[in-house]
């Protein structure tokens, strides 16, 4: 098992990694890595990004996801996308928005990568455990989520991602 920080060592480590990485998709995939490296009980860690009216998925580290592009308003995704706000998922299996991807997966967290007004996507995360997220993990997945925004939004106005 990875050696597990506090939220604020790992708040500290998943920032350095995203600026060491640059822009766009590296951020991005630094910050996965980082996170699902130093977060156990995250079982499935990735980023959708906003294209239009649809969340597309961009990296993650787990298991393949059956859920590429997932239309605004569709599934806890496209709800946290749509209502500008996290929402945490105690037991997927009692939520009727939730889109299946792994029959381990219990809990869920997902939260809006904004910059102003603006969603530019999202981070989402599984855990097998029920009731896996709390508000540490809200407080930490929102300032990785504000620190990840300038990122792509440099990126958006460079290169496709």
């Amino acid at each position: 098992m990875a050696h597990v920080l506090g939220y604020d060592a790992t708040l500290e480590l998943v920032s350095a990694a995203i600026d060491e990485a640059g822009d766009g998709g590296p951020a991005i995939a630094a910050a996965v890595h980082a996170l699902k490296q130093q977060m156990p009980a995250y079982t499935w860690v990735g980023v959708y990004l906003l294209d239009g009216n649809e969340l597309v998925l961009g990296p993650f580290v787990g298991k393949p996801s059956p859920h590429a592009r997932i239309p605004l308003g569709r599934g806890i995704c496209g709800a946290a996308a749509t209502e500008k706000t996290t929402i945490i998922v105690d037991d997927v299996n009692a939520d009727s928005r939730y889109l299946a991807c792994s029959i381990e997966t219990r809990s869920e967290i997902v939260v809006p990568i904004m910059l102003g007004t603006e969603v530019l996507g999202e981070i989402d995360i599984d855990s097998d455990r029920l009731a896996a997220f709390g508000q540490d993990d809200k407080t930490l997945l929102e300032s990785i989520a504000q620190r990840l925004a300038p990122h792509l939004k440099a990126a958006d106005r460079t290169e496709p991602m």
